[in-house]
This record gives structure tokens, C-alpha cells and sequence, in this order.
């Protein structure tokens, strides 16, 4: 069933990971895409898996203004609108506390994962006024619930959570829907690597699979079925949603994590 028949899909860091996963299950749609990434080997890799005549890839900062502006401005020459903006862009380091992380890891990490979503929405909502289109933020169930030595990190998915509520609110006069998603563990490439570099690489993945109430950790697919929903007309009447795709991880999450030893890396949510 094509739910996205010509639609054009904004899709921020969608070269790996879940963002690939979207970009995927959003090409086999019906969609045509506009994909940013700041990691050209990424481009390239992506390049390989996905139709290049429904794909404009665009090497781009989503911190920096001037480069998501003119990536909303090449979209539209290329595709001629934008129906959907996904802001998945985002990174988790560093693993600190608080009081260990510095300014410019501070900064780094809003800029990333919070400005990121204030550029491509003041760059990209004339587009989206047009098409009565929708926003979709990718955040993470540690906005809610916290994770340890991940302060800087968890606060900008609590911020993003925020932001989807009052964005909703701001825009739905306009037509235009905004939610978001809050995975937990994630069978990521980020993952795997955080995986292979533990003592007991079996334990770990035991604990990854025990912190979600359904018994295992999920491949990002799983977080795409949803986006794909969220951004389709099936969810014509949701709106501030901030969806959780996490297995049941927050009804159990705190009864295992005592289970896995410290580890100062422990940045998979």
C-alpha cells in the first residue's frame, strides 16, 4: 500500500540506522526523499540501498542555518514542495554526568539535537503551510523516564518532547500535525559497535534484550512501522503525540539496569 503516493519527505540524518530504516520503508511508500546527512562515507553507503531518482542526498549541518536553508531551498527545486519534515538527526556523547560535561559538549549536543529542529521548522514551514504537511521529531524514551552519565543527552530529549507539544499547538491552525517517536534500545550500528566493545558482549546483549518488557531489543524497522504511520494519513487526527516505540522498556527498565556493570558508554537509549 503507497500511504505516502507522492510525498515529499525532509528526512534529516537518514543515511544509518533508524533514519535509514525510515528512509526505506518511506521509498517503498511511494515517497521521494530529500535526505540530509553531515557524513559523506554514510552518503555513499546509503547511496548503494536506495533508488537514486526518488533520492536527493545533501551533505549538510543541520546546526548550521545557511546549510539546512539552502537544503530546503534544493528540495523544493528538485521535488518542487515538501509534505513532511522528519528530524531525525542526532547524537548521544558524551557519556558524562553534568558536572564533567564541558561548554562544547554541551553546546554541540543542543545544537545538534535540539537547534537542529528550530532550523529545519523556520526554514522549511512556508513548504509545509503549502501542503498542509506534518513534522516528525525522532526522540527517545530517556527524555522521560533519565538515564544515567547521559544528563546533556536525556535534557535535549526532554526538549524535544517540549517542543513537539507547543510546535503541535502553534501549527495546528495551519494544518499541520507534529509528533514525535521515543524508541529505547535499538539494534543501531552505534549499538552493535557500543555492544562488541563490553567484557561479556553475551550479558550485554541479554540486558538489552531484558530492559524491554516484550524480550528483546529491536531492529530499527520496528521505529520506522511507526514514523511511517505518524507521517501518513492514517494519522490524519494525532497530533502532539510524543509515541513511545519501546517495547514496554519504561514498566520494567529499572529492575535491570543494576544487572549490567558500570560502563561509562552505556549510551544505547
Amino acid at each position: 500500500m503507497q500511504s505516502l503516493n507522492n510525498k515529499v519527505i525532509f528526512l534529516t540524518g537518514g543515511t544509518a540506522g533508524i533514519g535509514l530504516e525510515c528512509a526505506k520503508a518511506y521509498l517503498e511508500a511511494g515517497a521521494r526523499l530529500s535526505i540530509l546527512s553531515n557524513d559523506e562515507q554514510s552518503i555513499e553507503r546509503a547511496g548503494t540501498q536506495l533508488p537514486t531518482a526518488e533520492t536527493l542526498f545533501i551533505y549538510a549541518d543541520v546546526s548550521i542555518a545557511k546549510e539546512v536553508d539552502a537544503a530546503i531551498c534544493e528540495t523544493v527545486k528538485k521535488f518542487g514542495k515538501i509534505d513532511v519534515i522528519h528530524n531525525n538527526a542526532g547524537i548521544s556523547n558524551p557519556s558524562k554526568a553534568l558536572h564533567e560535561t564541558t561548554d562544547e559538549e554541551w553546546e554541540h549536543l543542543f545544537n545538534v539535537n535540539v537547534k537542529g529542529i528550530f532550523n529545519t521548522t523556520r526554514f522549511g514551514l512556508q513548504e509545509l503551510i503549502k501542503t498542509k504537511g506534518n513534522i516528525l521529531n525522532t526522540g527517545s524514551l530517556v527524555g522521560e523516564i533519565g538515564q544515567e552519565i547521559h544528563a546533556a543527552y536525556t535534557a535535549t530529549k526532554g526538549a524535544v518532547s517540549a517542543l513537539t507539544k507547543s510546535m503541535a499547538l502553534d501549527y495546528a491552525k495551519y494544518g499541520i500535525r507534529v509528533n514525535a517517536v521515543a524508541p529505547a534500545g535499538v539494534w543501531t550500528p552505534m549499538l552493535r559497535s557500543w555492544s562488541r566493545q563490553q567484557t561479556n558482549r553475551e550479558a550485554t546483549e541479554e540486558y538489552l534484550d531484558q530492559i524491554h518488557a516484550l524480550g528483546y531489543c529491536p531492529e530499527g524497522d520496528v521505529v520506522a512501522d511507526v514514523c511511517l504511520f505518524l507521517i501518513s494519513n492514517q494519522a490524519r487526527f494525532i497530533t502532539g503525540c510524543v509515541m513511545p516505540v519501546s517495547g514496554g522498556a519504561e514498566l520494567g527498565y529499572k529492575r535491570y539496569m543494576s544487572d549490567l556493570p558500570p560502563n561509562r558508554n552505556n549510551n544505547f537509549l
